[in-house]
């Protein structure tokens, strides 16, 4: 009885805690849809002010819109647009030498009051800098001081005390990703050029890198089509791909996959009698190996193939581009 007693009270704790779990993130929702029909030109201004700078964004937040802020440079920077995050409070110990003149600034404070982010206002006025700020209140310092006003302001912050920065910063964040898209599409930004900006990250390796760079090259698993079932296995089993590929010299005739060996067991009652012509798909899938490696992953996504020929621009056969996983084979090929 005990057990029990315990286990629905466990069941109730559980429950209470999905329930405000999801009235945290009801009352989020309902703050960024307040947020989206309340903005206006003043957006589009930001966007203009951005676009047609000569230097970089600088953005400026403390506490926890100073963490948010760090990620809108981050984002920014990593979108074609050039922009770094300061710290209000090392500003005064040097980093304010880190701002030019034709930067635009970004300052962050969901009051417009925060202390040391309005200290900032003197030096920037001074250097006649552009100046955008994200603020919840429209009739702060900050936003009077500003050239464009961002309203990030939400109604109540999702914390139960309506004191912890909840809401406000899911907008704050929000409308900093708002603005680096906007500005992607403004500058006609590619995936090409996301990845020289991600050179490092599994992406960027996708964009940049190309067939030639990932397929398998020589010495590739070969028979030729006159080849007996036991000359199959056995390049199959020996190039460790899954696959042969079937070679009338050096005129691609097909392709033999593990797949293949199954379906030649289920269909014949005696494979040892069939030849390599006999069991291969015949005009396998190729690419060329100077595409990009994201748009051959595409390409073998969407016909549903592990295995790609690879030839050069002449046709000859180069190497085999496996991607695994897409099918229950290692490697299918058509």
């Amino acid at each position: 009885m005990q057990v029990q007693v315990q286990e629905r009270a466990h069941g109730r704790a559980a429950d209470d805690a999905l329930s405000i779990a999801q009235e945290t993130l009801d009352i989020e929702i309902e703050a960024l849809q307040r947020m989206r029909d309340r903005m206006d030109s003043g957006f589009n201004r930001a966007v203009d002010m951005v676009l047609t700078m000569q230097g970089r964004v600088v953005v400026v937040g403390m506490g926890k819109s100073g963490i948010i802020g760090q990620k809108i440079a981050a984002t920014l920077a990593s979108t074609g647009t050039p922009a770094f995050f300061v710290h209000p409070g090392e500003a005064f110990h040097g980093d304010l030498g880190m701002i030019r003149s034709v930067d635009v600034a970004l300052l962050i404070s969901n009051s417009g009051e925060t202390e040391e982010v309005l200290r900032i206002l003197p030096f920037l006025q001074h250097q006649q800098n552009q100046i955008i700020a994200l603020t919840g209140k429209q009739e702060s310092t900050l936003a009077r001081h500003s050239h464009v006003v961002l309203d990030v302001g939400v109604e109540r912050e999702a914390c139960k005390n309506n004191l912890a920065p909840t809401s406000s910063t899911t907008n704050t964040l929000a409308m900093g990703d708002a603005l680096a898209v906007a500005l992607t599409v403004k500058r006609n930004f590619q995936p090409e050029d996301f990845a020289r900006f991600h050179p490092g990250g599994s992406l960027g390796r996708r964009l940049l890198t190309r067939v030639c760079d990932a397929m398998q090259k020589g010495p590739l698993p070969v028979c030729v089509p006159e080849a007996s079932f036991r000359d199959v296995v056995n390049a199959i089993t020996y190039g460790r791909m899954g696959l042969t590929l079937v070679m009338d010299g050096v005129v691609l005739r097909g392709i033999i996959t593990d797949g293949d060996l199954r379906r030649a067991f289920e269909a014949q009652e005696d494979v040892k009698l069939l030849n390599a012509q006999q069991m291969m798909s015949a005009n396998p899938l190729t690419i060329r190996e100077t595409v990009r490696f994201a748009e051959a992953e595409a390409f073998m996504r969407e016909k549903e193939v592990g295995a790609l020929v690879v030839q050069n621009d002449e046709g000859m056969v180069t190497g085999v581009l496996q991607i695994y996983g897409l099918k229950g084979e290692p490697a299918p090929a058509v």
